[in-house]
């Protein structure tokens, strides 16, 4: 997927000149991750490799298996890059946009600010986005990296403070793990045709698609071709949850009022 601006290429520090010369004992896996998370971020995913990823941190190709020791590892260890940076954002106990929290329980202004924070990071690492898609299919639950469990650990923990019963739990963590996901592919997809084209019909290629067999997407397209943004994101989290609250309520037994025969 690629993005409408590229971000600042960063500086991958590679040391003093005599500690290039060392080789192997000047890098860390930490170093190796964020060199290939520069390259993804500037050049998309089909750039990455050990030799490229070793280019940047000018190394041979070899060294870097220490610390990766295959390309599955190295994609894994993007996805651990993202939600290492979720948990970053959110030890910093921003608020989420648009002042959702105000009046909301604890547990729930949580859960907004959380899926802020990961669509926030998305929009910043567009190009590694589908990673979340398909390291996240391929790699079993308890092998996935620990800031990756950590996330889910969070949503469950507080899905746990909101009173829902252990089916709740696990309808609710399905539903806002998948609309947060689902989102953040929605809105980051694919859909310009031709970016330097300033016409919106031949901007999205409009002219390629059928008008009698597509009539409403290409009346549509246009306004999927806009970010749906913070605003779309928590209202369809807040309507999930208003739903499942509702359906655990419903499963709940009532408590006869005193008295009553």
């Amino acid at each position: 997927m690629a993005s409408s601006t590229q971000p600042e290429r960063r500086k991958v520090d590679i040391g003093h000149p005599t500690e290039r010369r060392r080789g192997r004992r000047r890098l860390s896996r930490e170093r190796v991750l964020a060199a290939a998370l520069d390259v993804v971020d500037h050049e998309g995913l089909s750039a990455l490799s050990m030799r490229r990823v070793a280019a940047e941190l000018d190394v041979e190709a070899m060294a870097l298996y220490r610390y990766a020791p295959s390309k599955d590892a190295l994609l894994d260890g993007l996805v651990e890059q993202l939600y290492t940076e979720l948990a970053e954002d959110l030890a910093r106990e921003e608020p989420a946009p648009l002042g959702q929290a105000a009046d909301l329980p604890e547990w729930r202004a949580e859960l907004l600010r959380g899926a802020c924070a990961l669509y926030r990071i998305a929009l910043a690492h567009p190009h590694v986005v589908p990673l979340l898609a398909t390291r996240l299919l391929a790699v079993p639950l308890a092998r996935r990296p620990l800031a990756v469990l950590q996330a889910h650990e969070r949503v469950l923990a507080l899905l746990d403070r909101a009173g829902l019963d252990e089916r709740g739990v696990v309808t609710a963590y399905r539903a806002v793990t998948g609309w947060v996901l689902g989102y953040i592919f929605s809105d980051l997809r694919a859909l310009v045709e031709n970016p330097d084209e300033p016409d919106p019909a031949f901007r999205l290629g409009l002219h390629l698609m059928p008008a009698r067999e597509l009539p409403r997407l290409r009346e549509t397209a246009p306004a999927l071709a806009e970010k749906g943004g913070y605003q779309e994101l928590t209202d369809g989290l807040d309507a999930l949850l208003d739903g499942i609250l509702a359906a655990s309520a419903a499963r709940t037994p009532q408590t006869p009022e005193s008295g009553a025969v």
